[in-house]
């Protein structure tokens, strides 16, 4: 496992923390004086972003801030490199020297941007941050794009990301980001060596790609949560784009019909929910 050293800076808050929802898969988690910052896209309403292949997006709802807006970034976390979650203002905006963890293709990609502190995992590989007393694992999980293998290998690849927050070596809080992946049969294995989830952040938006859906429905976003078993769930990347096909309503019709014991949570953009950790 490698390991990433980050400066210690103010005191750290481990009584609760905070997911603070920007838009898309764009999120602000802040908990033990570690501020991560997801999937960044920051393009305004009305504007479009090049998907690749000759696909461009609308971008259909306002961020609910901007780059100037936000506090100290520690790192970034990335699913994967398309235009709707790391956009032409991050690649403008944002503070070359970040750490990027994400796949070897988007580090790869974003080198290039000048973006030269990338940290690249592939499924199951974990990088550990280490800011004061806290500790954060940050493992990549599995996830495609696409079930169709002939559309997939025309995606970016796409990681998941499990975020273990602990203090000296104490356990505190497991949160899971599925990013846009499909069901795929590896999200089995997830509860199976990473029980306890804590939080789980949900890709939803049934987004097409060509004729073919390349993230989750709504009704799939449920199954994946009924899969991995997060205590609570929070569906986000799910009205911003014009691509999306599958809104929050789809998500909600579907949760509220299942049998899990997650409990669900909706977030508008500028929302904010409050965890508290184990213990």
């Amino acid at each position: 496992m490698t390991s990433l050293e980050l400066p210690p800076g103010g005191t750290a808050d481990f009584t609760e923390g905070e997911v603070y929802f920007i838009g898309n898969a764009t999120t602000l988690i802040r908990f033990g004086g570690l501020t991560i910052l997801t999937d960044p896209a920051f393009l305004h309403e009305g504007e479009h972003v090049f998907l690749g292949h000759g696909i461009w997006a609308r971008r259909e709802v306002e961020p609910a801030c901007q780059v100037a807006d936000l506090p100290p970034i520690d790192l970034v976390i990335l699913s994967h490199y398309h235009g709707d979650h790391f956009d032409d203002v991050a690649a403008r905006e944002l503070d070359k020297a970040l750490p990027i963890v994400s796949t070897a293709d988007a580090v790869d990609k974003l080198n290039g941007l000048g973006f030269e502190r990338g940290h690249a995992l592939d499924t199951w590989e974990s990088l550990e941050v280490h800011k004061g007393d806290a500790t954060l694992t940050i493992t990549a999980m599995p996830g495609k794009h696409a079930t169709d293998d002939a559309v997939n290998d025309l995606l970016m690849p796409v990681n998941g990301h499990l975020l273990d927050f602990s203090r000296n070596g104490d356990q505190l809080y497991r949160l899971y980001i599925t990013g846009d992946t499909m069901l795929v049969d590896d999200l089995e294995d997830i509860p199976r060596r990473y029980p306890d989830i804590d939080l789980g952040l949900i890709h939803t938006g049934g987004t097409t790609f060509l004729v073919t859906v390349v993230t989750m429905t709504g009704e799939q976003g449920v199954r994946a949560v009924e899969i991995t078993k997060p205590r609570t769930a929070i569906p986000i990347h799910y009205n911003d784009f014009s691509v999306f096909l599958s809104g929050l309503d789809d998500f909600k019709k579907a949760a509220s019909t299942s049998t899990t014991t997650t409990k669900f949570v909706y977030l508008a953009h500028g929302e904010t929910y409050t965890f508290t950790p184990n213990g």
